[in-house]
């Protein structure tokens, strides 16, 4: 689901992924407009030169499943307090709600 929201960064980190917007934030113009040409070329599946629509939505599908897995691989550790590879209900309370409990 698409939100307008003043400015680019929304439109900026569905496009690139969160961090590699990050990475681009650093970039000189002429490193940006080089990177991203790269990106185009990876998104124009049939290689025709053009994005269609279709392409662009699988290109942001792919990115933004990117971010999903790398956000859980990043905090599975602090949620499985065991570390036998599986999240019990009572290790999700504690690492979520721990100093409440």
């Amino acid at each position: 689901q698409h939100e307008d929201r003043p400015g680019f960064q929304y439109d900026h980190e569905a496009f690139l992924g969160k961090e590699e917007a990050r990475s681009f934030d650093q970039l000189s113009p002429e490193e940006s407009r080089e990177r991203l040409g790269k990106i185009v070329d990876r998104i124009d599946d049939n290689k025709d030169g053009y994005i269609t629509t279709e392409e662009l939505k699988n290109w942001i599908k792919r990115v933004q499943k990117r971010y999903i897995y790398e956000n859980v691989a990043k905090v599975w550790k602090d949620y499985d307090l065991n570390k036998d590879d599986k999240i019990a209900w009572e290790e999700y309370k504690q690492a979520t709600y721990g100093y409440y409990l």
